[in-house]
């Protein structure tokens, strides 16, 4: 049970406003709720008017409902949560994994569960380290992500991706059957952006392809083969959604089918090449199969 007194630092009037003030962290609609389905007091007696008058020396009870659950957490705030993390390669400056699909990077908007860097926060208050993301990949985008340990070394990784000195090679499956290799020359935001891309095969009106991205702009490979009229395969943000939607129904395709399949870059402080790979995800080999791809 929730309960709060009503006093002159933190007075209001109305029912409804005095519970905003009082409950800033649960969303508006939640409160509205509370009052509409009777789990609201003042001073023992249920009221369902949200225009109810209060005054000072009113308790005001919420009963039934645990508002802890409602409570959003606030955008961007971090707190570590032990995780299982697949861990590809580790030193003592460098960490690689092996991202799954439907986990967010970083706390934010409508996301209510826990991030990937919280689960990094876990694991490095454990092993003595800070995590620091360098590079991004997206919510239901899967496979090799890198993470420095340190400030400097999230500087240097970070100021290699802007120099080109990291190359990235995903994994897709793209709408329309393509063939050979292309390059995507499109600017996207103003900037320079350039994607290269080798088919692998085609079949059943879509293309699995290799692709490596010589910039890093926000949703590139997603943008570029949209604004080329093959859309990745199951993105509904730059995509068609029925062509996606009957996709999905056939294939049983539950996301986008982009995955980071390897990074490779030398090791900025020792003298050595590293080479990180991921295997496709086991619900995109699914896919595959079903359509044939691969046999």
């Amino acid at each position: 049970m929730w309960r709060q007194d009503v006093r002159k630092e933190n007075y209001y009037s109305r029912l409804d406003r005095f519970l905003r003030r009082n409950l800033p962290e649960v969303p508006l609609s939640a409160i509205y709720k509370f009052i509409r389905k009777g789990k609201v007091y003042v001073n023992g007696k249920r009221v369902r008017d949200q225009a109810f008058r209060l005054s000072e020396g009113d308790v005001v009870e919420i009963r039934y409902v645990d508002v802890e659950r409602f409570k959003r957490r606030k955008e961007n705030s971090l707190e570590p949560q032990k995780m299982d993390l697949e861990i590809i390669y580790e030193d003592n400056r460098i960490l690689a994994l092996n991202k799954p699909p439907g986990i967010a990077l970083h706390p934010g908007r409508n996301i209510h569960v826990a991030t990937l860097i919280e689960g990094l926060l876990h694991y490095g208050s454990e092993r003595g380290f800070e995590p620091h993301l360098v590079h991004r990949l997206d919510l239901n985008t899967s496979g090799v992500l890198v993470v420095a340990k340190d400030k400097e070394a999230a500087r240097i990784l970070t100021e290699m991706f802007k120099m080109r000195l990291i190359k990235k090679e995903y994994l897709a499956l793209v709408r329309g059957e393509l063939s050979g290799s292309g390059k995507i020359e499109k600017p996207l935001d103003g900037q320079e952006a350039v994607t290269d891309y080798e088919v692998v095969e085609s079949k059943a009106g879509v293309s699995y392809v290799r692709v490596r991205i010589e910039t890093g702009r926000k949703h590139q490979i997603r943008r570029h083969f949209s604004l080329i009229g093959h859309h990745v395969v199951g993105d509904n943000k730059y995509g068609e959604k029925v062509f996606n939607r009957e996709f999905a129904r056939r294939y049983g395709l539950r996301r986008q089918f982009l995955h980071c399949h390897r990074v490779e870059f030398r090791h900025p402080f020792e003298e050595k090449d590293l080479t990180f790979e991921a295997p496709l995800s086991e619900d995109l080999r699914a896919v595959l199969e079903r359509i044939g791809i691969g046999r």
